[in-house]
């Protein structure tokens, strides 16, 4: 039986039904998508929809961008497979490229396939120039679902009932709008919280420490940034302990937080970075960045991280022009200027709407956390939920957060090529949904 890829069969849901296996995540739209163009989904029905996610947080240049498409297209009839211990110029102007845009001392760069896989490669390299094997993460970490990277992951997941890599261990997630730590005007005390977290590390730990693993804005957490000088101190605690600090930019980099890179707001520089996402461009394309003085520790200790995929020449092509279209077009200062844009219209939002709490981000990753009430600041899933729903029939993609106990925080990551219409398409949409919600309340 031949199947056209795009054939339009009767009735897809019971394809669904019959052949489609389920990984985890449930399918919130519930219209079969025909293509996408720029910021915007089309569906098999002809509706028009405003992408405010990136698809999965990755279509960084918007949904077919042509500097995309050719090069998908030259590579693929030029070079698009190699063995794994083949090099390509695409290969190696990618990982030349992305080294070119991050401070010393990050230089070594191992393009790999996907977020999970390459903080499994971060992790295992951790481990290997340490000799030591237990991690440290936030109570509310995404980092994937692989065994290390899913070790490291507590927002969800876990319940599985089975054991998982030993050695893993959380600290408190700094959150400002709902702080477990406060000073005497009842802010969040940061030093006090990060100061318990090591104390609890340090009093569980049997003298293995290798790595800690954040991200600089904890998207999967709710949008959450951590305060001026936490990221700093955290890297003090980690260094004290002989431990190596990897930060994981699947959603903040490449401009996304109005920087190149999201660790560059505190003026942190990791001992192993991670990128993923973004840097597809919506292509499952990953690297590893590190220094050259533990990428080679590492190597002398035999370390061994390959895929069937690394150092794919098509993908890396498409890697090198995503870095060329941001600089080319100076996305990263657009997005800088745009992030504040929408961050205006959020806050107005929280003035506006009796269940719109808070709103927080950087640049063009940002989100808005629904409550029951703003003085009792009780999250609603279900509020949420209804928002989303609204949203879609308005003709607006929004993405909430739907991890257990995490709920009710929407993560707005538009392309960074969106245009201030657009921008204002969606927040007339996201305030007429938030309206016609509390309206039936």
């Amino acid at each position: 039986m031949i199947i056209d890829p795009f054939e339009r069969r009767d009735d897809p849901w019971q394809d669904v039904e019959r052949h489609v296996g389920r990984y985890g995540a449930p399918y919130f739209v519930p219209e079969v998508i025909d293509h996408a163009q720029g910021s915007y989904i089309y569906t098999e029905s002809g509706r028009k929809i405003l992408d405010f996610t990136s698809g999965q947080m990755s279509a960084i240049l918007g949904h077919s961008n042509p500097d995309i498409v050719s090069a998908i297209h030259t590579a693929s009839t030029r070079l698009d497979h190699l063995f794994s211990g083949m090099l390509s110029r695409p290969a190696i102007n990618l990982a030349t490229h992305i080294a070119q845009t991050l401070p010393e001392p990050l230089t070594k760069v191992i393009p790999l396939s996907t977020g999970s896989e390459v903080n499994e490669a971060a992790l295992r390299m951790a481990k290997t120039v340490t000799g030591k094997f237990e991690v440290v993460s936030f109570s509310r970490s995404w980092h994937g679902v692989t065994e290390a990277s899913g070790g490291a992951t507590y927002s969800s997941a876990r319940k599985l009932g089975v054991p998982g890599s030993p050695g893993q261990y959380a600290i408190p997630t700094p959150y400002e709008y709902r702080p477990d730590f406060v000073d005497s005007e009842g802010r969040l005390d940061w030093r006090r919280e990060l100061d318990f977290g090591f104390d609890l590390i340090d009093a569980q730990s049997v003298g293995s420490l290798a790595a800690c693993i954040i991200e600089p804005v904890l998207s999967g957490g709710g949008i959450l940034v951590p305060p001026p000088g936490y990221l700093a101190a955290l890297k003090e605690k980690c260094h004290e302990r002989g431990m190596l600090l990897i930060i994981d930019e699947a959603q903040t980099a490449l401009g996304r937080t109005g920087l190149w890179y999201g660790f560059e707001h505190d003026g942190v520089v990791p001992d192993i970075l991670t990128l993923s996402k973004t840097l597809g461009a919506g292509l499952p394309l990953a690297a590893l960045v590190t220094s050259e003085r533990i990428e080679q520790e590492a190597f002398d200790r035999g370390f061994t991280f390959f895929t069937s995929h690394v150092n794919d020449p098509m993908v890396a092509s498409v890697g090198c022009t995503v870095l060329n279209v941001i600089e080319r077009d100076g996305l990263v200062g657009t997005s800088k200027a745009k992030g504040d844009y929408l961050h205006d219209k959020l806050e107005q939002l929280v003035e506006t709407h009796g269940v719109v709490g808070d709103a927080r981000g950087r640049g063009l990753l940002q989100g808005i956390e629904i409550v029951e009430d703003k003085q009792g600041k009780k999250r609603s899933e279900r509020l949420a939920d209804l928002i989303t729903q609204r949203c879609f029939e308005l003709g607006l993609h929004m993405n909430i957060v739907c991890l257990p106990g995490m709920g009710g925080v929407f993560r707005i990551a538009p392309p960074l090529t969106v245009s201030y219409d657009e921008i204002d398409e969606g927040m007339a949409i996201l305030d007429q949904a938030i309206s016609d919600i509390e309206g039936n309340l």
